[in-house]
């Protein structure tokens, strides 16, 4: 994953938990069969996990490196340099 991935899931995960947040503290609602605030309690946690794993995601990503590659050739017209530039991505 990809730092933009990072920043995509910290958003998702503040929604997540303000969504919770706001069913488990400022609902009052009894409900038969499930209870409204156990839900806020179950996404206000999820954001929190996410919220956690994206930072992990972006503090992965900020070693990211550029190396780049000179090779020079002779040929019978003079020289030809070739540039290979690769990024480091495998996180």
């Amino acid at each position: 994953m990809n730092r933009g991935t990072g920043a995509g899931l910290m958003a998702f995960a503040v929604v997540l938990g303000v969504v919770g947040a706001i069913l488990e503290f400022a609902v009052t609602v009894t409900t038969s069969g499930f209870s409204i605030n156990t839900i806020g309690m179950i996404l206000l946690i999820a954001g929190i996990v996410l919220f956690v794993m994206s930072l992990g995601i972006l503090a992965m990503g900020s070693g990211r490196r550029t190396t780049i590659h000179e090779d020079v050739h002779r040929t019978p017209g003079g020289s030809e340099r070739i540039y290979d530039e690769r990024d480091n991505l495998s996180a």
